[in-house]
């Protein structure tokens, strides 16, 4: 019997360092740090605050550049792409699921939806349906013309999630995505989120401080002082 090939990472991080200027001062962020994730994977990247692990979720998004390292997704080098390149790659491969949701409060739910596919080479008619199609998946179809503020925390979030996936992205990341909702509502949006790693196969990589929430994700990685601490391990 043959053995199983060696599964390739979708995001591979060789050596990542990056610090910050505070008071006059250079502030070491994250320092030579390795991690790899796999095509599937749900991973919560957890540790106190100034860790690094809202640092490194920015970095892995191409939010923000390192000093030093190598963060491939998908074989490319995200590091080494000019700023406009890194806009459009964001574009094309990166849904962004944020704490206090960064919706458009003059748009309907659905034109929220509909927004990141104005950058895609679609009709009007293929953009609206898809908006429909997605915001559907998220179980808010009768909110489509509602807006935000005529909306819950939890159907915002909801909202949110299907702007976020309608582009059918490489990389989900989430900032803290369940730290502005209760107890209620957040375990809906974690049982959503699990539903978009199991049923779709989205590649997840979430911040939290919520223990709760991490246990929903398949592994944890517990960052300390910008590495990797020794309690990182399997989620479930």
């Amino acid at each position: 019997m043959s053995a199983a090939e060696p599964r390739t990472p979708v995001v591979e991080i060789r050596g990542l360092a990056k610090s910050y200027q505070r008071g006059g001062q250079s502030v070491a962020v994250l320092s030579g740090l390795d991690l790899d994730i796999f095509p599937g994977d749900f991973l919560a990247l957890m540790g106190p605050s100034g860790s690094g692990k809202s640092t490194l979720l920015n970095l892995i998004a191409g939010i923000d550049k390192p000093d030093s390292g190598t963060l491939r997704v998908n074989g490319v080098d995200i590091t080494r792409l000019s700023q406009s390149a890194l806009a459009e790659w964001r574009a094309h491969h990166v849904g962004f699921i944020f704490q206090f949701y960064n919706l458009m409060p003059v748009l309907t739910a659905l034109e929220n939806v509909e927004l990141p596919l104005l950058l895609a080479d679609l009709g009007r008619r293929e953009r609206r349906e898809r908006a429909e199609l997605t915001l559907s998946m998220v179980g808010l179809a009768d909110r489509s013309s509602h807006y935000p503020s005529e909306l819950s925390g939890g159907q915002q979030q909801r909202v949110a999630i299907a702007r976020a996936i309608v582009t059918d992205p490489t990389l989900l990341v989430a900032d803290e995505p369940t730290g502005d909702l209760d107890r209620v509502s957040a375990g809906e949006i974690l049982h959503l989120m699990e539903r978009l790693n199991t049923e779709l196969g989205k590649t997840i990589i979430m911040v939290t401080h919520d223990q709760r929430a991490a246990e929903a994700a398949h592994s944890i990685v517990q960052l300390e002082k910008g590495a990797i601490g020794l309690g990182a391990g399997d989620g479930r």
